[in-house]
């Protein structure tokens, strides 16, 4: 069936719309967005009122670890894409450290696969950026960009040799991909469960210098500058890379960087009381790279958000604090983290939709981020003042590992529409 999403804020930074409008949806596309839709359509369209909510472009997440295959007790597509949508996530991209390691033809073809079969929300595969993900030899990125993949990286494992990281780059660039580097220095992070600084000092846990992103932010911009090979920093976590990456875009370079809700929103104080859901990678920093990221956030050095929804088990998170695997959920819970710094004053609504919708899509060069006539019909709808207390069980992630949990939260997803079929409304799935 047609709809006709009524009376909504529609927000729209591309086409430079803030304001009260109907949305049609015909055959999968938008054909038309302007005020007073809804009084002329026909019988055979859906006309579903959304007076005080927000409507956007759907939403689209640069950085989701799916688990399949190989790790689905933790999330597989068919959980993790449903988190997705309860979360106004209409397309996620889906990271290579698998098991196999998507770094071939083969996996690429079976995670595309089954995204098809039961994946509620588009899925997009990145690649690894060598082989196994042990920063040896060269995955085929060919092969990889033909068969489905839209970026590459070995998130989780820097790639440490500067060489293999050099000669990426040039293949990146011959193929139209973009690295993208989970920047850390392992000789100066190893053994660090948390930031280094007076938190970790006072919990007697081995900690890592936020130089250990820094320097290899550092490093990889002077290789992008050598190659001309488009280069997205994952989830940025100091204020000194933000520095970095702010000079290198003054410098003209193809840099772009994205920012986790937890990193904007959480400092290194979640982490002293052991709490293990609030350990991650990059760890949480200080009070000061928090408020350095925001301020990025704002003004348009960071491009994207992007959550790191890494789902564990139980089994390894209630462990002691430095055994326990680095990672939290966060596809369900982003949207009232981010609309947090629109209250704030950090952003505006434009952006808000810009740093969740167009700003990934044009990260990646993919499809979305505007409700232009004749595109997907891939649509958000937020409801900025509900409020609600997460609680990490009742969310939609085979997993619960957030820190989030117990916390009041305030603006939540009311619809999520995708190729212009609704895959979440409400408090239940559609």
């Amino acid at each position: 069936m047609d709809l006709c999403l009524s009376g909504g804020r529609v927000i729209d930074p591309r086409r430079r719309l803030d304001a009260e409008a109907d949305v049609l949806i015909e055959g999968g596309t938008i054909t038309r967005v302007a005020a007073g839709i809804a009084g002329g359509v026909g019988p055979g369209v859906r006309v579903i009122d959304l007076r005080g909510k927000w409507v956007m472009p759907g939403l689209i997440d640069l950085h989701t670890h799916l688990r399949e295959p190989g790790h689905e007790y933790k999330e597989d597509i068919a959980t993790g894409t449903r988190a997705a949508a309860a979360g106004g996530f209409t397309a996620v991209c889906a990271m290579p450290n698998t098991t196999p390691p998507n770094d071939n033809r083969a996996v690429t073809e079976l995670i595309v696969q089954r995204a098809r079969q039961v994946g509620v929300v588009r899925v997009y595969p990145v690649g690894a950026i060598s082989k196994g993900l042990l920063g040896e030899t060269l995955a085929e990125m060919g092969e990889l960009q033909e068969s489905g993949c839209v970026a590459v990286s070995d998130d989780g494992r820097p790639v440490m040799n500067a060489e293999l990281m050099r000669r990426a780059m040039e293949y990146a660039r011959t193929f139209g991909l973009t690295i993208v580097q989970h920047c850390e220095d392992l000789s100066l992070s190893a053994g660090g469960a948390m930031n280094e600084g007076p938190v970790a000092t006072r919990a007697g846990i081995r900690a890592q210098p936020g130089s250990a992103e820094s320097a290899m932010v550092a490093r990889d911009l002077e290789l992008c500058a050598l190659t001309g090979a488009r280069y997205h920093v994952a989830h940025v976590s100091s204020a000194e890379s933000v520095r970095l990456i702010r000079e290198a875009k003054s410098r003209g370079l193809p840099v772009t960087c994205e920012v986790t809700p937890h990193h904007l929103t959480l400092t290194d104080e979640a982490c002293a009381h052991y709490d293990t859901s609030a350990k991650c990678n990059p760890p949480l920093r200080a009070a000061a790279d928090v408020e350095a990221l925001c301020a990025a956030l704002g003004d348009g050095t960071i491009d994207a958000v992007a959550t790191d929804h890494a789902p564990h088990s139980a089994v390894e998170k209630e462990v002691e604090f430095e055994q326990a695997a680095f990672g939290m959920i966060g596809l369900e819970t982003a949207v009232p983290l981010v609309l947090a710094l629109v209250r704030a004053g950090t952003l505006s609504p434009a952006d808000f939709v810009t740093r969740l919708s167009a700003g990934p899509a044009r990260v990646f060069g993919l499809p979305g981020g505007s409700l232009a006539d004749g595109a997907p019909a891939d649509v958000t709808v937020v409801d900025p003042e509900v409020a609600w207390t997460c609680d990490g069980r009742a969310l939609r992630s085979r997993s619960h590992n957030t820190p989030f949990s117990g916390r009041a939260l305030r603006g939540r997803v009311a619809l999520t529409v995708v190729g212009g079929s609704i895959v979440y409304s409400g408090e239940q799935p559609a």
